[in-house]
């Protein structure tokens, strides 16, 4: 999972077809290792008459996990004087310092009036708009399904970054009590924590993950997966990618939808309309991914009752 700056460049007419189009060619979208952002933002340009290489061209900038190379690439882009910018969530603050004139939409903002990215989900203002992954629910919602999943649980360690927005954190622990549940708060600021994060869930002795959604923490992936597999723990996790890896269970917004519909916020603006009156939308998808491989890897059975609600659920490969 890497991070990632998009921006697109539109050309209509005779001008595209005259080698108006970046002269750099096209990156593609092989700046992201998965293929939510890309997939979604094509196809919702696509539907809405957009041809690459005809009459839209995409300029791709990424970090490859180096959060600190995001300011350097938002330059870039506003060197090249690109029509929009479409951001993933770490990325839409840089491209924000970069520039107050080009229109930035980003899919999967945060809690963005917390964060002081618009001043209003009704009227945004300055350049930024798009849609909000921000749901206060979900967290409270990740914890009765590890319950439902797992009933003699009682101690759930939730693995966040040290700036990770207070709201999910506060889900939890408001949903706990209820559930007969203590939540074990296990903070990483950099790659290098991990072990002795990993060490302390060992040593508190706690019965099951929920790890939240953070852009170092989602690129280590694999190795959150490998040490809950190892330690036969059942987590949900804040990404679907985390399940179609080989983690056990997913609840969340469908990111897939939400890049689909920016692609609406794009085209808007392409045709004049200003950020400032695009009022950012609030996620109306969610999914839940079971992985029953993983369920079997730590000898876990899913209830029925569980099963049957999943939207997705990935099966033993056949023999």
């Amino acid at each position: 999972m890497r991070y990632a700056l998009c921006a697109l460049s539109i050309r209509r007419g005779a001008a595209a077809e005259e080698s108006a189009l970046p002269d750099r060619g096209f990156v593609g979208w092989r700046c992201f290792r998965r293929f939510i952002p890309s997939r979604g933002i094509r196809q919702g340009l696509r539907d809405l008459g957009y041809i690459e290489e005809k009459n839209i061209a995409f300029e791709y900038r990424y970090a490859e996990g180096k959060a600190n190379r995001l300011p350097t690439l938002a330059a870039e882009l506003v060197r090249l004087e690109v029509d929009v910018i479409v951001t993933t969530p770490i990325a839409t603050r840089p491209a924000k310092e970069a520039t107050n004139t080009i229109p930035i939409v980003s899919p999967q903002l945060g809690d963005p009036v917390g964060s002081g990215l618009v001043a209003s989900l009704a009227r945004p203002g300055g350049n930024i708009t798009g849609l909000s992954q921000f749901s206060p629910e979900l967290a409270g919602k990740r914890l009765e399904l590890l319950k439902e999943v797992v009933p003699k649980i009682n101690r759930v360690a939730y693995l966040r970054h040290v700036d990770s927005p207070e709201d999910a954190l506060k889900g939890l622990q408001a949903a706990a009590p209820a559930l007969g549940m203590q939540i074990q708060i296990l903070a990483v600021r950099s790659p290098n924590d991990f072990d002795s994060v990993f060490e302390a869930v060992l040593r508190e002795r706690v019965n099951a993950l929920i790890i939240a959604n953070n852009p170092i923490i989602n690129t280590h992936y694999k190795r959150i997966i490998d040490f809950a597999a190892k330690n036969r723990l059942p987590a949900i996790y804040p990404v679907s990618e985390f399940v179609d890896a080989g983690g056990l269970m997913f609840y969340g917004v469908n990111f897939l939808d939400l890049w689909h519909r920016a692609a609406i916020y794009v085209d808007k603006i392409l045709k004049g309309t200003k950020p400032a009156d695009l009022p950012v939308q609030q996620p109306t998808k969610f999914e839940f991914i079971i992985n029953l491989k993983a369920a079997k890897q730590i000898s876990l059975t899913i209830p029925p009752n569980v099963l049957v609600r999943a939207d997705k659920v990935i099966k033993d490969a056949p023999r």
